[in-house]
């Protein structure tokens, strides 16, 4: 049976496929669409990060395809419905980057809290801006809070509230009665409470047509006066140039952003130049250890379904 891995995946669990299947791996197969399109001919699986598009187009061009690995968990890019029509089974890899995505948001929320981490060049130039950098804020009993508490969002609490963080949180699909809220200790509460409250709000929700530009410019001008918003969930849930003019404004104190409504980002764009703001290149749930545990979790579940579809075939 044959495997397309078109974006990259640890070695090892590329190495554990390739003894059992016959593997074609390459991590920049996603940037060559037509010779991607060829190659699925022959394939039943095809593993993919966030960047391949699962769409009409490459279903069609896969006509023994059973199975999609995702090497992550946001499925925005796959046609799971068509999947499903297909029977073409999706698997992604939930929690195995869960620890990378709440270390990330933990330490932003502190770079961007203390607003110290900037002064870098200067101190190396000479000055001194010690005045500047000296009314920084303590993590210590401020609110953090969580928009969508799946799992990611509860290792988040975990950690935050480690550093003593009061931890509160809004999801629609978790109701007031369920044992979560009184296991992790977190308060529940709607939306609007929740952006007029918290210190520091984090985002780990998928992008939805309900969710697309859910911080808005009225949204984000509801969040607490000289709040921090991290967004490592989906691009297209913030709307980036309403973040910029709440960030030139002051009306918010930073944000990290990590995930765009368009990667790779133009240059020049609507963040550009905004100030105590932090972007990384759609890293958050990226290690050495997360992608290990990705990726071995996703070739051991593609493994066992391709070999329940050989034993089904016999």
């Amino acid at each position: 049976m044959r495997i397309i891995i078109t974006e990259f995946m640890d070695e090892a669990a590329v190495h554990a496929l390739a003894r059992r299947f016959d593997v074609r791996y390459e991590p920049d197969l996603v940037d060559r669409r037509n010779e991607l399109l060829s190659a699925l001919q022959d394939a039943e699986a095809v593993i993919v990060r966030n960047r391949t598009q699962v769409n009409a187009e490459m279903l069609a061009a896969a006509p023994r395809l059973k199975v999609v690995g995702r090497l992550g968990v946001g499925l925005d890019n796959i046609d799971v419905a068509a999947c499903r029509d297909r029977g073409i089974e999706v698997i992604p890899a939930t929690g195995a980057n869960a620890r990378a995505v709440a270390e990330y948001v933990i330490a932003t929320s502190l770079m961007l809290l203390r607003g110290a981490y900037t002064a870098s060049a200067e101190v190396a130039a000479g000055a001194w801006p010690r005045t500047a950098y000296s009314n920084g804020l303590e993590a210590e009993q401020r609110t953090l809070g969580i928009v969508g508490f799946g799992g990611i969002g509860q290792l988040v609490a975990r950690l935050a509230q480690g550093i003593g963080m009061q931890v509160a949180a809004y999801d629609p699909m978790l109701p007031a009665e369920s044992s979560v809220w009184k296991n992790t200790g977190v308060q529940r509460l709607e939306l609007d409470a929740l952006l007029a409250t918290a210190d520091v709000i984090t985002l780990h929700i998928p992008l939805t047509p309900d969710t697309r530009n859910l911080f808005d410019s009225a949204r984000i001008a509801s969040m607490k006066a000289g709040s921090i918003l991290i967004n490592t969930a989906r691009g297209g849930i913030v709307d980036e140039a309403a973040l910029a003019g709440a960030l030139k404004s002051g009306q918010l104190r930073g944000a990290a952003i990590d995930v765009f409504d368009q990667e790779p980002v133009k240059a020049g764009g609507a963040l550009a130049d905004a100030p105590n703001l932090i972007l990384t290149p759609h890293i958050a749930g990226l290690t050495q250890e997360a992608n290990e545990r990705v990726s071995s979790v996703v070739a051991d579940r593609v493994a066992a379904v391709l070999d329940g579809s050989a034993q089904g075939g016999r």
